[in-house]
């Protein structure tokens, strides 16, 4: 199954039509805490680029981001019951939502995970 990200910390996990997305072990670390998650409507469609879910820690609030147009299939329950998830298990069992895959072609426009290293080596 192939991953990608994106520039604001997000992984995509794309299965045939379908996208698993939340934040990368970088962006938990950033945050801290993690304390409270939004996560999106079932049903919810999303544009790239545009506001997704919110995260919320103990040092303060971000944004995430869809990383390609789609609907919302899937919110990931167990974080309204254990937010803590996104730090103890970011890129797996953390993750925030599941969605369609819309338009194929903007997964180009995202990092591999090769790329995303390089991203973070440099900030």
């Amino acid at each position: 199954m192939p991953r990608y990200f994106t520039d604001e910390h997000e992984w995509i996990d794309v299965e045939g039509s379908t996208a698993t997305v939340g934040i990368t072990d970088y962006a938990q670390e950033q945050l801290g805490d993690i304390v409270f998650v939004e996560l999106p409507t079932v049903g919810t469609n999303l544009d790239q680029g545009g506001d997704a879910a919110v995260v919320e820690s103990v040092k303060a609030a971000s944004d995430v981001y869809a990383p390609i147009d789609g609907k919302v299939i899937e919110a990931n329950e167990d974080l309204e019951e254990d937010p803590a998830l996104v730090n103890t298990d970011p890129e797996e069992g953390g993750w925030f939502f599941k969605m369609t895959v819309a338009d194929p072609s903007q997964l180009e426009e995202l990092m591999d995970d090769k790329a995303y290293k390089a991203f973070v080596d440099g900030l």
